[in-house]
């Protein structure tokens, strides 16, 4: 009966890789087609998220009935809650991705963002992919190390988030309302993106350590 509950826990893990892995993939082809509007790459991470969605719902009804019939305790009990909670933060991960890919398709063919804020974007973009991968690298390994390289890649999103609106704030900028709501939503998503990965790195210290860190200690 162990063995089989282990299989259950190990099959649990490997469901949030796999939700993680497609997040990773959805908001790299996400933020290529926010750059260069690309209609049809765009259209890829809609129609994927659907994918992302069922995988969620498996996961979480599969925890659910190891949570019923095995009635799991301890170090056990913790992998499967934080597993539950972690499969929340990682389809809206998703979600966000497919926001952006909507951003694009709704003002295609032009572009979501002014040209002087691509920089920017592109900086922010990149650091998503780069949180994306982390968590999915963090699942794999459980290296607490990977914690930190997450932390540090949400600080530089946050500088980038701030920037951008101290850019709208500023005198010489005389977008429309519709540009002016759209930077306003494209860069609260990319924002929102990484801090769903550092709740998601948060809870793997937390099943690693048994200790639930604030997030300033993890960004040390």
């Amino acid at each position: 009966m162990r063995k089989v509950f282990q299989a259950e826990l190990h099959q649990i893990g490997e469901g949030l890789s796999e939700i993680s892995i497609l997040v990773s993939a959805a908001i790299s082809k996400a933020a290529a087609s926010f750059a260069v509007v690309d209609l049809q790459r765009a259209e890829e991470v809609i129609a994927a998220d659907a994918r992302i969605d069922f995988l969620q719902n498996d996961l979480d009804e599969r925890a659910i009935d190891v949570l019923a019939l095995q009635g799991p305790v301890a170090g056990d009990l913790r992998m499967i809650v934080g597993s539950l909670r972690m499969s929340a933060s990682l389809e809206r991960m998703g979600d966000l991705a497919r926001h952006i890919a909507q951003l694009t398709r709704l003002r295609y063919p032009n572009r979501v963002i002014p040209a002087g804020l691509a920089v920017t974007f592109a900086q922010m973009a990149q650091l998503d992919i780069t949180i994306a991968g982390k968590v999915t690298e963090l699942l794999d390994s459980r290296d607490l190390t990977v914690v930190n390289d997450i932390m540090a890649a949400k600080a530089q999103i946050n500088e980038l988030h701030r920037s951008v609106f101290k850019t709208m704030a500023a005198p010489d900028w005389h977008e429309n309302p519709a540009t002016t709501v759209d930077v306003t939503l494209a860069s609260r998503y990319f924002e929102r993106f990484g801090d769903h990965g550092v709740s998601v790195a948060r809870k793997v210290s937390y099943l690693v350590t048994g200790e639930w860190q604030p997030e300033d200690f993890l960004a040390g």
